[in-house]
């Protein structure tokens, strides 16, 4: 076997593809294929991951994001088509404001991923590749920069194998949750406001009741459970796109997201959606954005 290799756990039952990584003294790196789990094993418990039963599972995975995806785009066109025939009663032109994202990411493919579905959903978004340990300093230069009202902190999370008969609450427990938190703490020291500034963490199997209490609207996972790559995208789409007098629906943004109940959780958030009058021509320049890059413009950026 040979790094990018994708291969399975044989003391699991192979339940989770993964993408073989760096190998260091017969252990093994391995990233998820499609969910954000990090996790290491022993060389010898490896197998090549069958390609049927690979090509089955992939074509399955990828008829449920894109019937979420779906479900998404669609509840952006109902938001578009409520604003016009509300604003077509004064006779005038109106432009949408979707509510800006920044997202932070220890995964550069899913970091990719991401960026063109915010790019397919319409939704502003700056995204920068950003190690879990290092997204709390990140955060002090990001946010006065780029002032989003969603932040996106996600990546790689595990239980640690060896902590299996201790405390779940423990933080010591969790391979970056306590990365996540300081992440979230370092946010809310910029905006304290819960409907001003939307916060999304963690990753599978985060400590979900760390992420809130730190200050999260969304975070992983209440079941301590493996969530899919793009399931922190779904929900910040969905806060992007509800109107800011209005809250979001925490049983249909979860239930729209492909790990459900157990995988995200949340409180109640107002969305972040606006939409003005009358529609002027701006020019681009240093100091002002435009409508149109508000709407469209997306950024890959690393910090390091």
């Amino acid at each position: 076997m040979r790094q990018g290799d994708l291969v399975v756990r044989d003391s699991y039952g192979g339940d989770v593809t993964f993408t073989l990584g760096p190998v260091v003294q017969g252990q093994a790196l391995l990233k998820g294929l499609e969910l954000r789990l990090l996790a290491d094993a022993p060389i010898y418990d490896l197998r090549a991951a069958k390609p049927e039963a690979l090509q089955e599972a992939m074509e399955d995975e990828n008829r449920r994001a894109r019937r979420s995806i779906q479900q998404l785009d669609q509840f952006r066109r109902q938001r578009s088509e409520t604003g016009m025939r509300e604003k077509s009663r004064e006779q005038a032109g109106y432009f949408e404001v979707p509510g800006k994202v920044l997202h932070l990411d220890g995964d550069v493919g899913y970091l990719r991923k991401s960026m063109t579905l915010y790019k397919e959903l319409r939704v502003p978004a700056e995204g920068y590749y950003v190690a879990e340990s290092a997204m709390a300093s990140a955060l002090t230069t990001l946010l006065p920069k780029v002032m989003p009202d969603i932040v996106v902190l996600t990546g790689h999370d595990s239980i640690l194998k060896n902590s299996k008969g201790r405390d779940m609450q423990n933080l010591a427990s969790y391979k970056n949750s306590r990365h996540f938190m300081n992440a979230v703490h370092a946010a809310r020291q910029f905006d304290r406001g819960k409907d001003s500034l939307v916060i999304i963490a963690g990753a599978c199997q985060s400590h979900f009741e760390a992420l809130l209490h730190a200050g999260a609207n969304f975070a992983s996972s209440p079941a301590r459970v493996l969530i899919h790559a793009l399931d922190p995208l779904v929900i910040a789409a969905k806060v992007a796109y509800t109107p800011s007098r209005s809250t979001v629906k925490i049983t249909d943004v979860l239930s729209g997201t492909l790990s459900g109940l157990e995988g995200l959780g949340g409180i109640e958030t107002r969305g972040s959606y606006r939409v003005g009058m009358p529609v002027v021509e701006w020019k681009e320049s240093s100091e002002t954005a435009t409508i149109a890059s508000l709407r469209t413009s997306k950024r890959r950026n690393t910090v390091s």
